[in-house]
């Protein structure tokens, strides 16, 4: 039997799921390991830089990935749109900038690796209670489009990977300021 290294790069089933859910999660796993692994051994300092002292920092980055996770699950699963009490807890996460700089600063690493597993968490079990046929369905998305819920899903782990982008820039240049600091 392989360990999760050796079969870092293949995309398959996964036990419990359907075939075509079982694919999906792979990949989004995928996304969040190489997510984590951009901030092995960080510093809550780290986390909260800057470029430049504006923008979005890691920290907000990864909040906004579990908080981004949290409303697919209310749109796909609750099959809703997220209500006042929904947004009250998102929207921080959701809108980023510097109102979330502001509220979720100096954070070690914990606490967000722990609000990430806990969405994947949920995702996890709300997908076992799916099917390949589930991910087919079709509804509005926004006022002027319509989306399946594998492209919502896609979207999730897409938005997670352009934002690994975002953080692989953010660490490159706090490195290199860190660097010229010595």
């Amino acid at each position: 039997m392989q360990s999760l290294d050796e079969k870092r790069f293949i995309v398959e089933e996964k036990e419990g799921y359907t075939p075509v859910v079982g694919r999906l999660l792979s990949m989004m796993e995928y996304a969040r390991r190489t997510t984590l692994e951009e901030i092995e051994d960080f510093t809550a300092e780290e986390l909260d830089y800057r470029i430049d002292g504006k923008g979005n920092s890691i920290g907000c980055l990864l909040y906004h990935i579990a908080c981004v996770e949290d409303v697919y699950q209310i749109i796909t699963f609750e099959d809703r749109d997220p209500n006042e009490t929904d947004l009250a807890r998102l929207e921080t996460g959701l809108a980023l900038g510097e109102k979330t700089h502001q509220e979720i600063h100096g954070n070690e690493p914990p606490f967000y690796i722990d609000k990430l597993k806990r969405a994947r968490k949920k995702t996890l079990e709300l997908f076992k209670q799916k099917d390949d046929r589930w991910l087919d369905e079709v509804s509005p998305f926004g006022p002027d489009y319509k989306a399946n819920h594998y492209f919502r899903w896609f979207h999730v782990f897409e938005d997670e990977l352009n934002h690994r982008g975002q953080i692989r820039l953010i660490r490159r240049h706090l490195k290199s300021e860190q660097e010229e600091q010595f």
